[in-house]
């Protein structure tokens, strides 16, 4: 399994993987050096995340292979559907995995997502449109969805 680290305007990335695909990509803590040389296996994910992140790149190519239980990989295939810049409810996402009973069990597998952005978690959002229940946190939650949104918020203090 290669491993590789990616600074983002959100903190620092582990991204991990292999001739499979990408099996993780979550933020980290602590003192890991940022390599400039990566694995090779990684770099098409490090530049497509570079490539998202600068504004540039709204859709993902790459192998995943995120480790979880068959539910869950339904779940997380059900997000990757997600477009850029939408949202959709929990339950929207357990209507769309065809059991609208089933969205805590939904809301839990969206929260288990191994695969950091690629796998768009943080598009799911409350029934009422409220920022709910995302691991990395609702402030890191609000980033994203400003970033991918069509009609920015303006400063009102420009640098």
């Amino acid at each position: 399994m290669a491993t590789a680290f990616l600074k983002t305007p959100l903190g620092k990335a582990q991204i991990e993987g292999d001739q499979n695909g990408i099996t993780s990509v979550s933020l980290i803590g602590g003192n890991q050096n940022l390599i400039a040389d990566h694995p090779e296996v990684l770099e098409d994910a490090i530049y497509q995340l570079q490539e998202y992140f600068n504004g540039s790149r709204k859709q993902f190519d790459l192998p995943l292979n995120p480790r979880g239980t068959e539910f869950q990989k339904k779940v997380w295939e059900e997000l990757s559907r997600i477009p850029y810049g939408k949202t959709i409810s929990y339950m929207d996402l357990s209507k769309k995995l065809g059991d609208p009973k089933a969205i805590r069990a939904a809301a839990a597998a969206n929260g288990k997502n191994p695969i950091w952005v690629i796998i768009p978690c943080h598009r799911v959002i409350g029934s009422n449109g409220d920022l709910v229940g995302y691991a990395g946190g609702l402030d890191r939650k609000k980033w994203l969805l400003n970033h991918e949104s069509p009609s920015k918020q303006q400063s009102l203090f420009p640098d």
